[in-house]
């Protein structure tokens, strides 16, 4: 049995690192595992613009402990008023490394979201022409529709028409949750990929609403039927190169969460990858670990791989925290509700 894994320092292909005081409290949380992540535009106001891109970068790193390494990749918020221009030119700076398409209200803060996708034609042109990602939240939002189908409609009613329409347009489909998302990446050639969350690859919605409603497992895409995990799980361990991690790490206090219409988000930042190392462990796949955290990523985002590496021991069961304290109160951690084995070594 394997007692030590040793890989190339991952990335976070999808964070959620709010800010002021939450901001403070959570970033050591990915900056101790992770050598950047892309980090979502989804404030209040929302990071629309490249000038907003740069202090919000600068609030990042000024809020980084001394002594941690971790480079914030930023994105922009898409709007129907976006300027092309401003996106080339943050672009081509290294400003920016994706632009982020929230339908509107589809979920935390996307009421400035995109509800007429024709008038995000001219960026989406654009982004084409230059190779800059498009991160795509994959839900429709119509009432009629479903919320366990949502996935799957955004795909045939509104990813698939764009990018047809957009030949060159580089997409990520953000935290996959179907296996018609899964079938929709593995064929859809070279110019899409999908992040796949850790929360993801463990739970179905019988975690969070049989024998009782658990909000701390309330997320949006909403986790779907077992059948739907068990896609994500074979994604994720088949070394498929267009797959990777974006833990979508969203924290939330618990006064949020726990609220009459409580807040949707699982924060994971803490433990990601110990619960990812159990995960392919049991899928016999750990030797896939290393690409689907710190490889297929870099390589789709056309960035190198980090040089540095960190080593996970395995061991007994070790508790990590059970939350952690903000100046805005205290944020629960993911619970796999399984023990973890194994531990990232100091």
């Amino acid at each position: 049995m394997t007692e030590t894994l040793t890989l190339r320092r991952p990335d976070d292909w999808h964070l959620h690192l709010r800010d002021g005081a939450m901001l403070a409290a959570v970033l050591p949380e990915s900056a101790r595992h992770f050598a950047r992540a892309i980090v979502m535009p989804n404030l209040v106001p929302p990071v629309t613009t490249a000038a907003q891109a740069a202090a919000y970068r600068r609030r990042i790193l000024d809020a980084l402990p001394e002594g941690m390494a971790f480079e914030p990749l930023m994105t922009l918020y898409l709007t129907e008023d976006t300027d092309p221009e401003d996106v080339a030119a943050a672009a081509r700076e290294g400003l920016v490394r994706a632009v982020k398409l929230y339908p509107a209200g589809a979920t935390t803060n996307s009421a400035s979201g995109v509800r007429d996708f024709s008038r995000i034609r001219p960026v989406l042109e654009r982004m084409a022409e230059t190779g800059l990602p498009l991160c795509v939240h994959g839900e429709v939002t119509d009432e009629e529709v479903d919320i366990f189908d949502r996935e799957a409609v955004f795909l045939a009613r509104v990813l698939d028409p764009l990018r047809r329409a957009t030949p060159g347009l580089r997409v990520v489909l953000e935290h996959v949750t179907t296996a018609e998302g899964v079938d929709y990446v593995r064929d859809g050639g070279k110019d899409i990929a999908a992040t796949i969350t850790a929360h993801h690859l463990v739970i179905n919605r019988n975690h969070i609403l049989a024998g009782g409603i658990r909000p701390h497992y309330y997320c949006l895409p909403v986790a779907k039927r077992e059948t739907h995990r068990a896609a994500l799980l074979e994604a994720a361990t088949s070394g498929h190169p267009r797959f990777f991690l974006g833990t979508d790490s969203a924290p939330h206090t618990d006064a949020a969460k726990l609220a009459p219409c409580g807040c949707a988000g699982c924060f994971t930042a803490p433990n990601a990858l110990p619960i990812l190392a159990e995960v392919f462990e049991r899928a016999g796949a750990l030797d896939r670990l290393e690409a689907f955290v710190s490889l297929n990523g870099p390589a789709f985002y056309r960035l190198p791989p980090n040089e540095e590496t960190i080593t996970l021991r395995r061991g007994t069961p070790a508790a990590g925290p059970a939350r952690i304290d903000t100046a805005e109160g205290p944020v629960t951690v993911f619970d796999p509700g399984f023990p973890l084995h194994w531990s990232v070594t100091p």
